[in-house]
């Protein structure tokens, strides 16, 4: 039994793969007379059978050792390529979190999008978007990983630009894909490098090649930079984190998994890369210092925001940066803990947006209030994903950034400061929107807005019960430590952050005014922080200058000297046989002299060249 499991772990990843073929009928157009909804039943069913065969994988998993199930993809001319997967503890856990999660999302998109047209289309491609994940997480080849991340990269192109007739919706959708393209073409370098000096892709022989590794100082962190590079754009991090933030124009169902998991991906490569990082010192200090600036600026960003989806949006950024700092400073533990506290909280975060919006139809929070009498499912399910996101006892938050605190508290406090501030930062963000939206009196858009039908209050109120019990989870998994190795100063410290975030967000008061302020300097600030820094009016005025203007050069050195000389070369010969023809004079003798002058030509001017 233990060893069939092992040989059909790899159908896991593959049933998304299957739903989203048996969507293609309806998503093209062959099968009209049903509806779409067929489609989405059959892709559901493929989930919750990849969410039951997964769970079994995973109790099979507990208390073993990992075992690798491998197979030969190709070997041709020496090379040799496997396709590796890792079945653990670790790996099928990240497996579970993710089908779980793509299952509660497919099921609340049922009743969000009930009546899209391209119902189909959209099941599809999230079981295309689950198969991928859920293939990185067991993946133990950087060949196959890598692919995984193009397919996910592809995947998000598709589902940010699914409302494909609005033009501000290919617009983000074109900057996701290009930005990710960026880190992905660096990631590419650096996977082509590895591969060739440790002599294979899988990651178990990477690692012993890696412990024996003797490189240059340039050339280790060279090779460092370009696999983080890859990370950085899939995580959102500085400087390529633009294209989260216009992702938000994609379904609400698809930012679900988007800021929960997916954006977790680029991280848990990261995670399993660090034996390789390790080596080049300037990758793991690149890591700390762009995982602390996008930390600390997304936080500060998103509490200027308006629109609710990009609040949460940048909050994602942020905590994905406590990630990046995590692994940069060698505390996988914190890393990966802190990723599974917040794809609860996040996904359940964007449950609750999506119920807001539908209802409401604006994302706008100054055009909300007063919901908690009219919604209050969607209330308290907003409140359990928010103390669950900081750090409140007992939640995972609290678990989460205890683990941080303990492993930076003698070391490197700077990095304390920063958890410590994100916390409050994003406790002050949590209750201003939750005071805007949810606490004070109705507006016009919110004063008949009822509660959410059950398809879309089923997930939301089961994954509230989930990140209530994350707590239970993490302890069965040997995550929570003992309370006699827990600091006391720490927890003080980390409640209080959490504890003054929220009363700041409650003292401040927040009204209309605060939407656009006129008063010097508090409209330069907020410009400041809702224009992300203005980092995309830099780099229109900087890269996509540089780039805009070397391409009308190529497309002027085109049109006017290649072409012209090719224009030119055909216009000669058509004037030169135009001429010649009124030549001919059908004499033999005439043409053989013709060619002797002309060869006498040549070979003057070849000798007199030479």
């Amino acid at each position: 039994m233990n060893e069939l499991l092992v040989q059909t772990s790899w159908w896991v990843p593959t049933y998304g793969l299957i739903g989203a073929i048996a969507t293609l009928p309806w998503a093209i157009g062959l099968v009209q007379r049903t509806g779409q909804r067929p489609a989405a039943y059959f892709n559901l069913l493929m989930t919750v059978v990849a969410f039951i065969h997964g769970g079994i994988l995973f109790r099979h998993t507990l208390g073993h050792e990992s075992q690798q199930l491998s197979v030969q993809w190709l070997n041709a001319a020496g090379l040799q390529l496997f396709l590796t997967l890792d079945i653990s503890t670790i790996s099928t856990g990240a497996m579970e979190l993710i089908t779980g999660l793509s299952l509660l999302a497919q099921f609340f998109a049922i009743g969000y999008m009930e009546k899209d047209w391209a119902l189909a289309r959209f099941f599809g491609l999230m079981g295309f978007f689950e198969g991928a994940m859920s293939g990185l997480a067991l993946s133990d080849s950087l060949f196959l990983s890598y692919g995984l991340l193009e397919i996910l990269t592809l995947s998000t192109y598709l589902l940010v630009g699914f409302w494909y007739a609005q033009p501000l919706v290919v617009t983000a959708a074109r900057d996701a894909f290009l930005t990710k393209r960026v880190g992905d073409v660096l990631l590419l370098m650096g996977v082509v490098a590895l591969g060739t000096m440790a002599g294979s892709f899988e990651f178990q022989d990477i690692y012993d090649w890696a412990e024996n590794a003797d490189l240059s100082p340039m050339t280790a962190n060279l090779l460092g930079l370009a696999l983080i590079a890859g990370p950085i754009g899939k995580c959102a991090q500085f400087p390529l984190h633009l294209w989260l933030d216009e992702a938000m124009e994609g379904p609400n169902p698809a930012s679900i998994l988007r800021n929960s998991v997916v954006v977790a991906c680029g991280a848990y490569i990261l995670i399993k890369l660090q034996p390789i990082l390790v080596l080049s010192p300037l990758a793991l200090t690149a890591l700390v210092t762009l995982g602390t600036v996008t930390a600390i600026g997304a936080a500060f960003v998103s509490i200027a925001q308006i629109d609710i989806k990009r609040v949460f949006s940048h909050s994602t950024s942020a905590y994905l940066g406590l990630v990046f700092i995590a692994i940069g400073m060698q505390w996988t533990d914190f890393a990966l803990i802190l990723l599974v506290a917040h794809g609860f909280a996040k996904a359940l975060l964007f449950m609750s947006v999506g119920s807001i919006i539908l209802t409401t139809t604006s994302q706008d929070i100054t055009e909300m209030g007063g919901l908690w009498k009219r919604m209050p499912a969607t209330t308290f399910a907003f409140l359990v994903g928010s103390m669950g996101l900081i750090g409140l006892f007992p939640l995972g938050g609290f678990w989460a950034f205890w683990q941080g605190i303990n492993a930076f508290w003698y070391d490197s406090p700077v990095l304390v400061l920063v958890i410590l501030l994100v916390n409050g930062l994003t406790a002050f963000n949590l209750t201003r929107v939750f005071r805007q939206v949810f606490l004070g009196d109705s507006q016009p858009k919110t004063r008949r807005a009822p509660e959410v039908f059950w398809p879309m209050a089923v997930p939301m109120v089961s994954l509230t019960i989930v990140t209530l019990v994350a707590p239970a989870i993490f302890d069965n998994l040997s995550l929570i430590p003992d309370w006699e190795l827990i600091n006391p100063l720490s927890v003080v410290l980390m409640v209080t952050s959490s504890l003054i975030g929220i009363g700041s967000g409650f003292a401040v008061q927040f009204n209309r005014v605060w939407a656009r302020p006129i008063q010097e300097p508090f409209r330069f600030i907020q410009d400041l922080l809702a224009y992300d820094f203005y980092v995309d009016a830099l780099y229109r005025r900087s890269v996509v200058l540089w780039v805009s203007t070397l391409s009308q050069i190529g497309s002027w050195c085109d049109r006017y000297i290649i072409d012209g000389a090719i224009n030119v070369v055909g216009i000669v010969s058509i004037m030169g046989g135009q001429s010649l023809k009124y030549s001919i004079s059908g004499q033999p003798q005439t043409y053989a002299l013709t060619i002797l002058i002309g060869m006498t030509v040549i070979g003057l001017l070849v000798s007199w060249l030479v």
